[in-house]
């Protein structure tokens, strides 16, 4: 199945039905007044984040989405039935805006959450509300409302802890495929990987992560150059990112250095937030450096580059020097969740104090 992460739609809510203008009519009943009901409420669109969909594929055909319209009221005091509502499953990570202004109207980050998107439209009111001592016999009656329509930009960010950067043919896919279950193509051309990708990396038994990979950045991906800008944003959710660096090209004329460099150039131009997370230097394809000259090779390339957080040297093809990445990678993430945890633990007790202040 094809991956889409992008989709626009319309969704439009159901109109109220109108309220009725009728008068009772039986016998032995004289003068038996106003009778005329409500309009039913018109259907709404809400959405629904669901862990077991994971593409937009659905909204790229069926674009157009209408709720039921009340049903207008009726004689002998009968209310309308309210218009059905429409739930729309998108994958957890959806981003859903106004196609028109941008503004954001809802970010779907965990299984079943719900967002109302567009409401329906209040029902008419029927005769029997214009009822008074000098009006016995009124024939007013409202329309229903009409429902709120909107157009939709939706856009999926993957869900995951780790990111995977670097230039085509880097090695992300090997490594991924190295680390985890998740089994992307691995060729010997750029841009073999043309969507992204998700594996979980299981440490151990209780303790795991998810890792991301994406299409390979080139030089001018944050203005549209090459895949790699399209899949940045699945980066923006992860907590860490890892910067993969093929430390020897086969072609002679390929600076690993200053391929490292324009892929934090293009981090930058993109977004400020994402340049900013904690990164990683992954040395890659170690085993194509002969065995004496490795310690020279990085330690020339570190100079050159200039200080970084952290970084490893790993051959991902044999998986040489991937267990220590990963268990690093684990106890960052870990030491993240505590502090997060932490953060709001205070907020939590300060509010349990007020409450028992308020309750004696």
């Amino acid at each position: 199945m094809k991956f889409f992460d992008e989709a626009r739609i319309e969704v439009i809510a159901g109109k109220g039905g109108d309220g009725a203008a009728t008068f009772r009519r039986e016998k032995y009943v004289p003068r038996g007044g106003p009778s005329g009901g409500d309009g039913g409420h018109g259907g709404s669109v809400l959405a629904i984040a669901d862990r077991n969909i994971n593409t937009l594929i659905d909204y790229r055909y069926a674009r157009i989405f209408r709720a039921q319209r009340g049903e207008n009221g009726g004689s002998r005091d009968c209310y309308g039935r309210g218009g059905e509502d429409i739930l729309l499953r998108f994958p957890v990570g959806t981003v859903i805006r106004d196609g028109d202004t941008g503004e954001q109207l809802a970010d779907l980050d965990e299984d079943g959450k719900q967002a109302l998107l567009v409401s329906g439209g209040r029902g008419g009111l029927g005769n029997i509300h214009f009822k008074s001592s000098t009006n016995r016999a009124p024939r007013q009656r409202t329309l229903g409302h009409e429902g709120e329509r909107r157009n939709l930009q939706l856009e999926l960010k993957v869900l995951a802890d780790v990111g995977l950067a670097g230039l085509p043919n880097a090695g992300k896919s090997t490594l991924i495929r190295a680390v985890s279950a998740a089994r992307p193509k691995v060729a010997d051309y750029p841009f073999t990987t043309l969507a992204p990708n998700l594996g979980v990396v299981r440490t151990t038994e209780q303790r795991s992560f998810v890792i991301a990979d994406i299409p390979g950045l080139i030089e001018g991906a944050a203005e549209g150059a090459g895949l790699g800008h399209r899949f940045l944003r699945h980066l923006q959710r992860t907590h860490l990112l890892l910067h993969l660096v093929d430390l020897a090209p086969f072609d002679t004329e390929t600076d690993p250095v200053r391929d490292a460099r324009t892929i934090v150039e293009e981090l930058r131009k993109y977004d400020e937030a994402l340049y900013a997370k904690p990164r990683w230097l992954v040395l890659n394809k170690l085993d194509l450096v002969p065995l004496d000259e490795r310690a020279v090779r990085v330690q020339a390339f570190l100079d050159a580059f200039g200080p970084v957080e952290r970084h490893f040297e790993v051959s991902a093809i044999d998986g040489e020097g991937c267990e220590k990445l990963i268990f690093a990678i684990q106890d960052f993430l870990d030491d993240a969740r505590a502090n997060e945890e932490a953060a709001r633990t205070p907020i939590d007790d300060e509010e349990t104090i007020n409450e028992s202040q308020n309750f004696p």
